[in-house]
């Protein structure tokens, strides 16, 4: 079992403290967040709140996720970095494969790309780019981000993207691990397709057992049960050591664990952060 810390939506001060301190108390990885606005007005509704509300993000910061892993890479040299999750429909492929491809060579290949589908037309309407289309724009991202990053030339011709044969450099000396974010059924198609990996975003634990026994459905579907998969997951069984036992039985490869409610809950000082992600590592990480 690997143990990924999550933060986010606070004082963007701690960050740098707080990844030195998971390093040094064995945490295997630091999740980095992505948001890129907050529309003024908006009627879509959030799907990880039970009422779809989505006011606890205004005004709360997000640092853009490949800065942020750029600076915190700096400062440490075992911690791995995975986006949870970029939203990537609403960018280009080129751009996030430089970017990508730059963050594996810079931090000698601690980064995983967890991507999904914004929820919200809002941010493709801000990025001005179609709604309609997204799970197949996604798809097609995710052939060029792997085809760009394998080094050489690349080109690729699809409905959304028409690419001429080019090269980026520098590109990783190991392929990027893609791991796909999201529970509905064309996220878990997507994962056991495409993904090196699967995110999980929290809710009933009986409904993560049916997310997982699809997902292996579908990767014998598509002739890849053998392959190399992730899954990350966001479980209370996550902090006690019977948990533990019980997602490793499950096929779990990596927890997601915080220590405050990011959503309805203020900041807490860092220090108070520190002592947390130190007693788990204490507690639970050093005795797995």
């Amino acid at each position: 079992m690997r143990f990924s810390y999550a933060e986010s939506m606070c004082d963007v001060s701690h960050y740098v403290p707080l990844a030195r301190a998971c390093e040094d108390s064995g945490w295997h990885s630091f999740v980095v967040p992505d948001s890129v606005c907050y529309p003024r007005d908006s009627d879509s509704r959030y799907p990880y709140t039970p009422d779809g509300n989505r006011e606890f993000l205004e005004d709360k910061p997000f640092i853009e996720p490949f800065a942020l892993t750029a600076a915190l890479g700096a400062v440490t040299s075992t911690l791995r970095f995975t986006t949870f999750v970029v939203k990537l429909p609403i960018r280009h492929p080129v751009l996030v494969a430089k970017s990508v491809s730059s963050l594996a060579a810079l931090t000698d290949n601690r980064f995983g790309f967890g991507v999904g589908l914004s929820p919200w037309p809002d941010d493709f309407r801000v990025m001005d780019v179609p709604w309609t289309g997204r799970g197949t724009r996604m798809n097609e991202m995710i052939e060029i981000i792997r085809g760009l990053c394998a080094g050489g030339y690349f080109e690729f011709q699809g409905k959304h993207f028409d690419l001429e044969p080019i090269k980026i450099c520098p590109t990783p000396s190991q392929p990027i691990p893609i791991l796909i974010g999201g529970h509905s059924e064309a996220a878990l198609k997507r994962a056991a397709r495409w993904g090196d990996g699967w995110m999980h975003a929290g809710g009933d634990p009986v409904e993560l057992r049916g997310y997982l026994d699809r997902l292996a459905e579908l990767r014998r579907e598509y002739q890849r049960e053998n392959d190399p998969f992730e899954v990350h997951v966001i479980s209370l069984d996550a902090y006690s050591l019977d948990g533990i036992r019980r997602l490793e039985d499950e096929g779990i490869t990596d927890v997601i664990v915080g220590f405050r409610d990011v959503y309805t809950g203020p900041d807490i000082p860092l220090q108070d952060k520190i002592d947390a992600l130190r007693h788990y590592a204490d507690s639970v990480i050093a005795k797995t």
